[in-house]
C-alpha cells in the first residue's frame, strides 16, 4: 500500500452520501451559478468567523487578487511578504501590478518575521500579506500595530489556516479582509476549485461582488468598473456548506494525528513542529526537518512512502519572479528552510496503521544515516 502526503478517497467513501446528494440538490434546484446554495455558503462562512460579509469566488489565488483590489492596492503599490508561501500568494500580487516585497522568516515556526517588517517599508507601501502557513497564525497582534501606525491594510492569506486561532480568534478575522482557498487538499476542502474572500468593511465587500463579475452591479452587462469572472459555483458552495458542518471535526481528527507523530517521532532527530503559545495549530501540513533531507525521501520510497517538500523553491528565487531582483542569500532564513525541510501526510482520515507505517519507516532511515 502506497502512502501518499494526502489522499480523499477514505474521506470521500465516508462522506460520499452528503456529497452526492449536494450535487443532485444543486443540479436539480434549476440555477448552477449565483443559487442558494453559494448564497448559503458566503453567510454561514461569515457567521462561522464572526465577520459581516463573505464573497466566495473560483480559486484562492483569485481570493487575494480581488482582496488586494478591494482594499484599494493597485499597480506600483508595494505589498509586504514572505518567500515562504505557496506561490499563488505572489502571484496574485504580481497580477494586479503590485510589487512584492520580502521579509524572512522566523527558523522556530517558518511564518513571517514580523519584527522585520517595519525596515521593509517605504513610501510605496500599501498593504501587508501574512502567510497564516502550515495551520498557524502569524504574531498578528504588533503586526496590526504596525500597520496601524503606518496606515497600511493588512489582508491575510488564510489559504492554510481555515480554523485556527490565534489568542482566541479565528484566521482571517484580524486583519481589514482575509481571502481563502478551498482547494481540495485544504483544512476546508471543495471538490474542485474554490475560494473567498471575507470582510466586515461594508465597501470592501460591495467593490469585491463587483471585481468578481465583470465589474457588474445591478444590471447584467452594464460594467460599473473593470472586473472578472471568478464566480465561486454552487455545486462547489453546496459541498463546502456540507463539510463547513464538520470543519471542526477535521481539525480535531489533524490534531489526533500530530499527536501521533510527537509520540511517535519526538526522539529521532527530526525537528518537528513548533506551535506558539499565542496559537491554535490546525495542520494543514505536518512539517518536519532534517539536514539530511533529500535523503530521508529517497530512503522513504522503499517503503512505499512518498512525501512532498512545501517549499523547496522559495517564490524570490523562482525565474519567473527574476525581475523583483532579489539577491540569494537575502533572505538567510527562508532559504536554509528550503533544503531542509518536508511534510509528513497529514488528513483527518490517515488510518492509525499508515501513521505507524510512516512512524516506523522514518525510525529505521533515520537510525541508518
Amino acid at each position: 500500500m502506497t502512502i501518499l502526503v494526502w489522499d480523499y478517497l477514505q474521506e470521500y467513501e465516508k462522506e460520499r452520501g452528503d456529497i452526492l446528494d449536494a450535487v443532485q440538490q444543486v443540479f436539480s434546484s434549476g440555477q448552477l451559478v449565483f443559487g442558494k446554495s453559494m448564497r448559503g455558503f458566503e453567510e454561514e462562512f461569515a457567521a462561522y468567523h464572526g465577520v459581516s460579509h463573505c464573497v466566495g469566488v473560483d480559486n484562492g489565488t483569485n481570493a487575494i487578487k480581488l482582496g488586494l483590489q478591494a482594499l484599494g492596492v493597485g499597480r506600483g503599490d508595494e505589498v509586504i511578504t514572505v518567500s515562504n508561501t505557496a506561490a499563488p500568494t505572489v502571484v496574485a500580487i504580481d497580477a494586479i501590478g503590485a510589487i512584492p516585497v520580502f521579509v524572512d522568516v522566523r527558523e522556530d515556526d517558518y511564518l513571517m518575521d514580523v519584527g522585520q517588517v517595519e525596515a521593509a517599508i517605504t513610501p510605496r507601501t500599501k498593504c501587508v500579506l501574512p502567510v497564516h502557513l502550515y495551520g498557524q497564525c502569524v504574531d498578528m497582534e504588533p503586526l496590526k500595530a504596525l500597520c496601524a501606525r503606518h496606515g497600511l491594510v493588512v489582508l491575510e492569506d488564510c489559504a492554510q489556516s481555515h480554523g485556527a486561532r490565534y489568542n482566541g480568534l479565528l484566521a482571517g478575522t484580524m486583519g481589514d479582509a482575509a481571502a481563502y482557498s478551498f482547494y481540495p487538499t485544504k483544512v476546508l476542502g471543495a471538490y474542485g476549485d474554490g475560494g473567498a474572500t471575507i470582510t466586515s468593511d461594508s465597501v470592501v465587500e460591495r467593490r469585491l461582488r463587483r471585481l468578481r463579475y465583470y465589474g457588474m452591479e445591478d444590471r447584467y452587462y452594464v460594467v460599473e468598473t473593470p472586473g472578472h469572472n471568478s464566480r465561486l459555483d454552487d455545486v462547489q458552495a453546496e459541498i463546502l456548506r456540507r463539510k463547513l458542518r464538520r470543519l471542526d471535526a477535521y481539525i480535531a481528527g489533524r490534531r489526533a494525528v500530530a499527536e501521533r507523530y510527537a509520540e511517535g517521532l519526538g526522539d529521532t532527530g527530526l525537528v518537528l513542529p513548533t506551535v506558539n503559545q499565542s496559537n491554535n495549530h490546525v495542520y494543514y501540513l505536518y512539517v518536519v526537518r532534517h539536514l539530511r533531507r533529500d535523503d530521508i525521501l529517497e530512503a522513504l520510497k522503499a517503503y512505499d512512502i512518498v512525501l512532498n517538500v512545501s517549499y523547496r523553491w522559495p517564490v524570490h528565487t523562482m525565474s519567473g519572479f527574476a525581475h523583483l531582483d532579489q539577491e540569494a542569500g537575502s533572505l538567510p532564513v527562508t532559504e536554509k528552510l528550503a533544503d531542509e525541510i518536508f511534510s509528513l501526510p497529514m488528513y483527518p482520515s490517515l488510518s492509525p496503521d499508515a501513521q505507524d507505517k510512516v512512524i516506523d519507516a522514518l525510525r529505521q532511515v533515520l537510525a541508518a544515516l
